[in-house]
């Protein structure tokens, strides 16, 4: 491919070089008083030729690399950017144009600088003026009166899901309450993960990794989210968490997920992280001491006596003098919390037994 685009590019600068030799002997000699044979003339254009053609080999394999890649980040940038974007970008560059052009005769008498400012100056305001249209368009509207637009889609901040979410599953249960705005964005190689997890040799990875796909398609086909899958990948050389970080501070979006490690590193980053455990542990129903319980005892504890209850988000209640209940259920008081690293535990004991000690 360097080879084919070296000659490619020795072949265009070469003819230019050639077309330019032609075209410039003339005049120059003129200029200097000096006569040019045919036979010089066509040496002169075989130099021109020659010169252009080695520099346009040397040089045209990076040029093509450049190029490709301009072009590249351009289709990304212009992929992910929404309607309204485009649009505001378009109306702020024309009118970055028309101020240029009228500043342009004033420009232009400036001495030394006025063949230059004038073309600099149209280049400066409409890129200026692209850029605060694109950046700017909520304010824009704001100012004209008209209300922000919807916030469903591209006024919202999207969503990268990573895998750990995914194969958790209540993703989906959240998504379907209504609690996730904008739309959700699944990198082609975190589907790309779930596949290989589910395709396991271990059965307990295999089944994570197959709820995850079955969680994948309810959230495609049967919630009413918007749901991206991006199929390039832009970090190739990356692992699958830096990947998801990169990703989303090119995009200015949030990962959401379940895994602690990339909840650090993506928060030091000064990426935005929604992590569902957290969210979980946010909406579990406060539980205060002195409160009644009915609950369901389902083993004993560590302690001697002791039976072991849970609520219905998975909190553990310790039970003092529950093991007797095992398997029934029983009216219990609360009568104390405790925070730990790991969650939130709390000790109640049956309600016969605080009667009894009341009396």
């Amino acid at each position: 491919m360097n080879r084919l685009a070296a000659r490619i590019m020795a072949v265009l600068f070469g003819s230019s070089g050639a077309l330019i030799t032609h075209y410039g002997a003339g005049p120059l000699a003129e200029n200097v008083d000096i006569e040019i044979s045919f036979t010089q003339r066509i040496g002169l254009i075989a130099l021109g030729f020659i010169v252009a053609g080695v520099i346009g080999y040397f040089a045209g394999p990076p040029i093509v690399r450049k190029t490709c890649k301009a072009i590249s980040w351009i289709e990304e940038r212009v992929s992910r950017a929404s309607l309204l974007e485009i649009v505001m970008g378009t109306v702020g560059l024309i009118i970055g144009l028309i101020i240029a052009n009228l500043v342009r005769p004033l420009l232009a008498q400036i001495p030394f600088l006025g063949s230059v400012l004038p073309a600099a100056s149209m280049l400066l305001l409409g890129y200026l003026g692209l850029m605060i249209a694109r950046t700017k368009k909520d304010d824009v509207f704001a100012f004209t009166g008209r209300s922000r637009l919807t916030r469903r889609g591209t006024g919202v901040q999207p969503k990268i899901l990573d895998t750990s979410v995914i194969i958790d599953g209540r993703i989906a249960d959240v998504a379907d309450a209504g609690f996730l705005e904008g739309s959700l964005i699944i990198p082609s190689y975190v589907i790309d993960e779930l596949r290989h997890i589910a395709d396991s040799q271990d059965v307990m990875r295999r089944s994570r990794g197959r709820r995850g796909l079955d969680v994948l398609a309810r959230l495609q086909q049967d919630l009413g989210v918007p749901v991206e899958i991006l199929e390039k990948d832009a970090y190739p050389n990356l692992d699958v968490d830096n990947k998801l970080i990169r990703l989303a501070e090119s995009m200015k979006a949030s990962i959401v997920t379940n895994d602690y490690n990339l909840n650090k590193v993506a928060t030091l980053q000064g990426v935005s992280v929604l992590n569902v455990n957290e969210l979980a542990t946010a909406v579990r129903p406060v539980v205060l001491p002195g409160e009644e319980l009915v609950l369901h005892v389902v083993r004993d504890g560590k302690e001697a006596g002791q039976g072991i209850a849970y609520l219905d988000d998975g909190t553990m209640i310790v039970i003092e003098g529950g093991k007797r209940y095992i398997g029934e259920d029983v009216s219990v008081v609360v009568t104390s919390t405790l925070q730990t690293a790991a969650g939130r535990m709390i000790f109640a004991r049956p309600r016969q037994n605080e009667r009894s000690a009341t009396t």
